[in-house]
């Protein structure tokens, strides 16, 4: 005996299954308004990310460190900011195992007309330091 496969949908007596629908109907404008609301949201939150973090007329550049005693370091660095701009840097200073021994917020201050501003700090530590570094610069307020 043979058998017959058919690819007919079932037919339901109306009424009696509720309202169906027809099968591959889309919602194309509900998916491009999500993806246009979502596309949006995302932009805001790296704009705003980018102004907290990414402000690359604040760059702190490392000259050298020296002075190395067991309680401090003197670091030596330049910063790029905007003409006659202040800019707040972050100091830090690490043991030889990595571990951070003692940081330093300090601010720096360009003459008008002057972009670059060279800077010499002394970075207190707890243990003796292996490095000096300037993790970043930020706008001073």
């Amino acid at each position: 005996m043979s058998e017959t496969h058919t690819t007919v949908a079932p037919i339901f007596p109306p009424g009696r299954y509720g309202r169906r629908r027809e099968p591959g109907r889309r919602r194309p404008v509900l998916l491009a308004l999500t993806v246009t609301v979502l596309l949006a949201v995302l932009g805001l939150a790296a704009t705003k990310l980018y102004q907290q973090y990414g402000d690359p007329d604040y760059r702190g550049e490392m000259i050298s460190y020296t002075g190395i005693t067991d309680s401090r370091v003197v670091v030596d660095f330049r910063v790029t900011v905007p003409s006659g701009g202040s800019a707040t840097c972050l100091l830090r200073a690490r043991s030889h195992d990595g571990a951070e021994v003692g940081h330093a917020e300090v601010t720096v201050t360009a003459e008008p007309g002057q972009r670059h501003v060279r800077s010499r700090q002394e970075v207190p530590t707890t243990a003796r330091p292996f490095i000096g570094e300037v993790l970043r610069c930020r706008p001073a307020g």
